[in-house]
């Protein structure tokens, strides 16, 4: 039974990936800062498996550091973590960003991996073996208008799987970066700060992909052989070709 970290456990991608874990023979640690969500999830996946719940934001240095370093023995030994804390605010063109909004982008998509990621490995690199699966977007492999925090957040996570990748050989640490296109969650809620009509306009024409096709992707990146490092992975529902050509039916 291997361990598995993911962040942002609460809703979303790391929700559904926690599930398909959970389901699938695995020690989980979810974190995520909405407590009563997080106890909630641990509660209804602990009928399944091992679950320990921390939570914390991952843009707080120090409390990602102490949560990691505390963990009980049973948990301790991380084989997988899945770097999934993460989001969009706003939509606006560069001149009209709220500042306050690039921050949080960056402190948390970008910042915020880097912690837990170092706070992690030191387990890993003493074992010499560990799978690092850090969640992209294909905004971070072309730009779009009005996406310019977010598009400088994923572009950093796709350079970083890169640097991991290439800094950890030596160590024997596999490191992936999945990068989703559009995808049905609270995602666009976020994005538009509860602006249902917004987020809901994002999604309509086509059938987007869903949490679990996600999910299933993730998983799937972990189950080939030792050997085998599924590097840098698009997935994208059939109706986008990439972060801007998208066919909606009328």
């Amino acid at each position: 039974m291997k361990t598995v970290l993911i962040t942002g456990a609460t809703s979303g991608f790391g929700k559904a990936i926690a599930e398909k874990f959970a389901a699938t023979n695995h020690r989980l640690i979810i974190t995520g800062r909405r407590a009563d969500r997080l106890e909630a999830i641990r509660k209804e996946l602990s009928k399944q498996a091992p679950v320990h719940a921390l939570v914390f934001d991952v843009q707080n240095r120090e409390a990602v550091f102490n949560a990691i370093g505390g963990l009980p023995a049973e948990f301790a030994t991380i084989d997988i973590l899945i770097n999934n804390a993460g989001l969009a605010l706003g939509r606006d063109y560069f001149e009209e960003a709220a500042l306050d909004d690039w921050e949080t982008m960056l402190d948390t998509n970008v910042k915020g991996m880097m912690y837990v990621t170092r706070a992690v490995l030191p387990g890993m690199i003493s074992r010499r073996q560990g799978h690092i699966i850090n969640m992209g977007s294909i905004a971070g492999k072309e730009v779009y208008d009005r996406g310019n925090g977010y598009n400088t957040s994923k572009h950093a996570v796709d350079a970083l799987s890169k640097s991991m990748r290439i800094d950890l050989l030596r160590h024997k640490i596999k490191v992936t970066a999945i990068h989703p296109g559009a995808a049905d969650t609270e995602f666009s809620m976020v994005r538009f700060k509860g602006n249902e009509d917004a987020a809901k306009k994002v999604y309509e024409g086509y059938q987007p992909l869903t949490a679990e096709d996600v999910a299933n992707v993730v998983y799937y990146t972990t189950t080939v052989p030792p050997h085998v490092c599924i590097n840098d992975l698009v997935l994208t529902c059939l109706a986008q070709a990439n972060s801007f050509y998208l066919h909606k039916e009328s």
